[in-house]
């Protein structure tokens, strides 16, 4: 059974919370503030903490960064009803495995301690963390690539949904392709994510570890598909044992308005302009 220390100041949402919890079949500790906090985690380890930022005395990040500089943090959920972008990438600076907004909702919470128990996942080291301008290096694990996609859409929350959701399905498109085609799903290796923010636009930079590759080896991907032969990859996958699908690429040019490789292909730029916001 996992053991679970819950760090939440308000009465109501930590019994709730806890309360999800437990019926998912976990032992939970649940105090009120980061020194009862700390006076848990120096009488027995846990396995995860939930926790609040605003606690009295000492904020949830604090706590976490306590914790990470003496090498004694576990995996940590970030719960809170403060989901700006200073909050957001303050998590992220201190290795915080996911961020829930409040009212959390009792199945994505369950599904996300799951997720969070199982993972072994390497840190994502913070490069840049201004909110116009973040810089990141996670290891080439779906899981690091799932985390990261979670934290990154939230700071796009204030932009028209369609926009939010196309700059979403190519952010992960690309990234997917970087950490496992790149990568070659090797946690040792990182991609390099940087995102821009700015007034009229967005812009992603991911770039991989691997050789590249040019279009004419794809011949799996939509892409390269001939005019006069619109699913021929669709056989080149049946042929070598791929899942359906191979429309990654294509699908990203069409959402994009611009979508750029540099000459290796290991590298790509991708741009949303911004009509208003």
């Amino acid at each position: 059974m996992s053991r679970i220390l819950l760090v939440e100041d308000e009465r109501v949402t930590r019994h709730r919370i806890q309360k999800v919890m437990e019926d998912a079949g976990h032992q939970v500790t649940a105090v009120a503030s980061a020194v009862e906090a700390l006076r848990e985690l120096q009488r027995e380890p846990v396995n995860l903490m939930l926790l609040d930022v605003w606690l009295p005395e000492m904020n949830g990040l604090e706590l976490l960064s306590r914790m990470r500089q003496s090498g004694t943090q576990p995996p940590a959920i970030i719960i809170t009803a403060d989901d700006t972008p200073t909050t957001l990438l303050e998590a992220v600076r201190a290795q915080a495995y996911a961020f829930l907004t409040k009212p959390v909702d009792p199945d994505d919470l369950v599904a996300t301690i799951e997720r969070a128990l199982a993972g072994a996942s390497r840190p994502i080291r913070v490069i840049s963390a201004k909110p116009n301008w973040i810089e990141l290096a996670l290891p080439c694990d779906r899981e690091s690539a799932e985390r990261i996609q979670g934290f990154l859409a939230r700071l796009d929350a204030d932009l028209d949904p369609a926009v939010r959701d196309a700059i979403g399905r190519v952010f992960r498109e690309m990234l997917l392709n970087a950490v496992e085609w790149g990568g070659k799903l090797d946690p040792s290796r990182e991609v390099r994510v940087t995102y821009l923010r700015a007034r009229k636009m967005i812009l992603y930079r991911i770039a991989d570890p691997g050789e590249g590759f040019r279009l004419a080896e794809i011949d799996h991907a939509a892409v390269t598909n001939a005019e006069d032969t619109p699913m021929a990859h669709v056989f080149a996958r049946e042929k070598k044992g791929l899942r359906p699908g191979g429309f990654g690429i294509l699908m990203s040019q069409s959402l994009a308005d611009e979508l750029l490789y540099n000459e290796a292909q290991n590298e790509v730029v991708f741009v949303k302009y911004l009509d208003s916001v």
